[in-house]
């Protein structure tokens, strides 16, 4: 037979009991995705650092009397593509490029991104509109065009990519962080700062960044797993890394031509490479938002 509560502090109680018993699980699981998620990222990064271990054969070079040898065959457990090359091998060290490529251009996109965010936040409406209308014009121009457009002036390779790709993502990144300043822009620390004498660079990097840069930090590592898939594609489009270096949009451009023979993993394998790493980084994310955002740290506490 069920106790009914007799006074409003039991009452109380047995409703927050239950409140309670939610927020330990939806912390609990936040805190396992950012596990999962970095988990997985870790193993991708060390396989891709330690490719001249792991990689049984060379990537680049191949048998053409062992071309298209089916998933599980002996020697190539993943089988081998058009040239013969092992798709093991390849997927391991593409994995290396893709990688690096996306976080480099992640990085240098935040970098910049967030500088001038942190002074078209702080700065006068002349300063601010030059720079935020500048970057209203990067969100309208076509990427792919920017992409065609460093692979004729440079020529292609993995330098067109991280370029474009930079070029891609700087916009998103200076809205969102412009948006954050300027919503820290009020607060008592600034005005206290202010009143005490410091400089604009002072406030910005010794005061406004610290208070910002957990937003950056989140925005950015949800940014890698977007950024892997589209230099997927540029490579794909024949703009980034060229053959016979691995890369997995090079892959799955080089095995979607064999898919309608039946053959899907040449393609498949690093589609799902792709798809895993996106995954990853957009959990880690999703997690650290969870995790950083003081609105909903009280929610859960």
């Amino acid at each position: 037979m069920a106790v009914l509560p007799t006074s409003t502090g039991d009452a109380l109680t047995s409703l927050r009991g239950p409140a309670r018993r939610r927020r330990r699980r939806n912390r609990g699981r936040v805190n396992a995705q950012v596990v999962i998620a970095l988990a997985i990222i870790a193993v991708l990064v060390l396989v891709a650092l330690l490719a001249p271990v792991l990689a049984p054969y060379d990537p680049e070079n191949g048998d053409a009397a062992l071309k298209y040898l089916p998933f599980g065959a002996p020697g190539h457990p993943f089988g081998t593509d058009e040239q013969g090359r092992d798709i093991l091998s390849r997927l391991i060290w593409g994995g290396r490029t893709s990688l690096l490529v996306a976080i480099l251009a992640v990085a240098g996109s935040t970098l910049a991104g967030s500088v001038l965010a942190l002074i078209a936040g702080f700065s006068g409406d002349r300063v601010s509109g030059i720079i935020m209308r500048t970057i209203d014009v990067m969100f309208a121009f076509p990427v792919i065009i920017a992409a065609l457009a460093f692979a004729i002036i440079l020529g292609p390779g993995i330098g067109v990519v991280v370029l474009a790709i930079a070029f891609l993502a700087t916009p998103y990144v200076t809205r969102v962080i412009f948006a954050e300043v300027k919503r820290h822009r009020g607060r008592e620390y600034v005005e206290a700062a202010v009143s005490l004498g410091a400089g604009f660079w002072s406030i910005l990097f010794r005061e406004v960044l610290p208070n910002v840069a957990g937003q950056i930090v989140v925005y950015a590592t949800g940014l890698v797993g977007g950024m892997v898939v589209f230099s997927s594609s540029l490579s794909a489009l024949g703009i980034g890394v060229q053959p016979p270096a691995a890369d997995w949009g090079r892959m799955i451009s080089e095995g979607a031509k064999v898919i309608i023979s039946g053959n899907v993993v040449p393609a498949l394998l690093p589609g799902l490479a792709v798809l895993v790493v996106a995954l990853a980084f957009n959990w880690l994310g999703d997690g650290l938002n969870d995790l950083f955002d003081p609105h909903k740290r009280r929610s859960r506490s």
